[in-house]
């Protein structure tokens, strides 16, 4: 392609705000198959339709996870998530992604600790058919439903580690989101309840009856709002710290359930 398309395609894209243009312009590029899907895509693009649904893909961790149009976009700093609970897995393990969106968790933990048994479930139909594509080299099963509901019943008591990236946005603080997020990605994927908690609360309340003994729950949520989500972990009984990466300004609660007398989380 020549430097005329491709500064061409860069003012395009600066002229509607896109803060990374040329980067963004080199991007389209490559993944384009031809010049009419270009100008499309970079028509997309300019349209304000974020980078990674008309790319149809995200880098995550290093690897690419497909996005569908209005599928929650997995974020950098959900790849702390994904740290931690890699430190916690172990090969064999039973792992399930909860909230999974795109499936990018459970589909990157699955590359990292290869051998795990990993399942995932979202209420999202679109999603559901996203990550179904971006788990199956892990031979990853994805259920559709509402949190631990579609999930089989075989599965009770068996969770090894439970990673979840559930919305914890408040309703009240929906309209301030950036308007890639607020007009192209699903609502469900994002908006918490009043508070923020509510669809947090109700994976925790659940997660006792899932993980196995000694099992791992692991829960992304917001520097301001983890005072609250390590009170609910408390609440339910579950011994629980809260991690923060101050690079990717991502903070984590961690929690398992042990027996009196039995080692803490470090």
């Amino acid at each position: 392609m020549s430097v005329t398309v491709f500064n061409g395609i860069a003012a395009r894209l600066r002229a509607a705000g896109c803060v990374y243009a040329e980067e963004e312009a080199r991007l389209l590029l490559s993944a384009s198959g031809s010049p009419e899907e270009l100008d499309s895509m970079t028509e997309k693009r300019a349209a304000g339709f974020p980078l990674e649904h008309v790319m149809g893909y995200a880098e995550f961790c290093g690897f690419r996870i497909e996005v569908d149009p209005h599928v929650f976009v997995p974020r950098r700093r959900t790849e702390f998530l994904v740290n931690e609970a890699a430190a916690i897995t172990r090969t064999g393990d039973t792992v399930l992604d909860l909230c999974c969106g795109s499936g990018a968790v459970g589909a990157v933990l699955a590359k990292l600790k290869p051998g795990i048994r990993l399942y995932a479930a979202d209420i999202d139909s679109k999603a559901v058919t996203c990550a179904i594509r971006n788990v199956r080299e892990a031979d990853g099963v994805v259920f559709e439903g509402d949190l631990y509901e579609p999930l089989p019943k075989n599965l009770r008591g068996s969770v090894n580690v439970l990673v979840v990236n559930a919305p914890y946005v408040p309703t009240n603080a929906m309209s301030s989101l950036p308007s890639e997020a607020r007009i192209h990605e699903d609502r469900i994927a994002l908006d918490g309840g009043l508070d923020g908690h509510d669809v947090q609360r109700r994976s925790v309340i659940g997660a006792g009856s899932w993980l196995a003994p000694g099992g791992f729950l692991l829960m992304e949520t917001s520097s301001g709002q983890s005072a609250e989500t390590l009170r609910i972990f408390q609440e339910q009984g579950f011994l629980s710290k809260v991690a923060f990466s101050p690079d990717l300004e991502a903070t984590v609660v961690i929690g398992t359930k042990v027996k009196a007398g039995s080692a803490r989380l470090s």
